[in-house]
């Protein structure tokens, strides 16, 4: 079944994820030449308009090279040791060849708890959409230095679901060591078939999928259909796919069908809505006037700090809150507040210049930006 040109070609914003076995050659050291074929084809899709963000593993795998181990360690302290070594080497090769295809690129490092915390989710978006704003591709890693339970059991495949969610990405794309995904293991089963196209989070995937990774990663293919599910949940398509496929990046933006296309059953907007929809217990409310009310409603406008009249319960940076009218009325949005309940007090009726010279520094010119804020009556 065909039917995968429409999952890339029209995304703007776009993830990748290369895994361990391919940025370094099967654990043979960063593979140089990968690494520039991909930075090529995303210095050319960056010229197209679109926006990149790589997410990259690799750090422990050419850590252990660099170190003279020939198998992957099984304690922490070693794990995490072999992650700082081999970070160096990895972000260097990123920055030189992107620069070399005349892109500017940033090092990233997250763990899940900093996309799990609300306030950092805020501040981790906020920088990667403003370096995405910049022309700057963003290098992406788990910060393997000081995690714990990821470094032992998790993949940057999920690592880089989260930073789909994280930027509303339009597509993510899993490149790996296999074509893509079989509804069995294809060296087991001759008569096992291949998924060109599916929807993501369709429980018979995860059936398929079962099988660890290679002795230098530790994602399978189960792994990468689990953050497709969870991509999806945003809106967000996923294609798996061989990462030494020529020019495979390029072909799927033209188009081409390459890999399994996991397809998001909810769009974009729709999923995101949704998530703050289903806030049932709201950390607190503010109350807007006729004005700031009219402009979110008719215009689609973020909720500013001069709108607010009144603040109510206390809430912290990355909350969902209400949205209500200063006459008594109902809720009319909702959304994710850039600022705690104190410091709303201390901005609310001011204009947004002002909000430095009040709290002695600035996250955002918005109370509640627009992508962040849902209509509810």
């Amino acid at each position: 079944m065909s039917g995968q040109p429409g999952v890339l070609q029209p995304a703007r914003r776009i993830v990748v994820k290369v895994g361990s076995s391919l940025v370094t050659n099967e654990g043979r050291g960063v593979d140089a030449e990968a690494i520039d074929n991909w930075s090529r084809q995303l210095a050319a899709l960056a010229r197209e308009g679109r926006e990149l963000v790589m997410v990259s593993s690799g750090a422990i795998a050419e850590g252990m090279k660099r170190l003279g181990w020939a198998t992957r360690p099984k304690e922490l302290h070693e794990l995490q040791a072999a992650a700082a070594v081999g970070q160096m080497g990895l972000v260097q090769m990123y920055e030189s060849r992107l620069r070399e295809h005349g892109m500017a690129s940033a090092q990233v490092l997250l763990t899940h708890a900093d996309l799990a915390d609300r306030e950092r989710y805020l501040n981790a978006r906020s920088t990667l959409l403003t370096l995405l704003s910049l022309g700057v591709i963003p290098v992406i890693n788990e910060n393997d230095t000081v995690v714990n339970d990821e470094i032992r059991f998790g993949d940057n495949d999920t690592l880089g679901a989260l930073v789909a969610n994280l930027v509303d990405a339009d597509a993510y794309v899993i490149l790996t060591d296999q074509r893509g995904l079989y509804s069995a293991d294809p060296r087991k089963d001759p008569s096992a078939r291949f998924i060109d196209l599916a929807t993501a989070g369709d429980p018979a995937l995860e059936a398929m999928a079962g099988g660890a990774g290679s002795a230098i990663g530790r994602g399978g293919m189960l792994t990468k259909v689990l953050a497709a599910k969870r991509a999806a949940r945003s809106g967000t398509s996923t294609v798996i796919a061989w990462g030494r496929e020529r020019d495979v990046l390029l072909r799927l933006a033209a188009g081409e069908a390459i890999g399994s296309a996991l397809v998001a059953g909810t769009a974009k907007l729709a999923a995101r809505k949704q998530w703050m929809l289903d806030h049932l217990q709201l950390r607190g409310a503010v109350r807007v006037d006729a004005g700031a009310a009219a402009k979110l409603r008719d215009e689609g406008k973020s909720l500013l700090p001069i709108g607010v009249h009144e603040v109510e319960g206390e809430f912290a940076r990355g909350d969902v809150i209400a949205v209500r009218t200063l006459d008594g009325g109902g809720e009319i949005a909702r959304g994710l507040a850039n600022y705690s309940s104190a410091e709303s007090r201390l901005i609310a009726r001011k204009p947004s210049s002002q909000i430095e010279a009040l709290l002695g520094y600035a996250n955002e010119p918005e109370l509640i930006h627009r992508d962040n804020l849902v209509l509810t009556g």
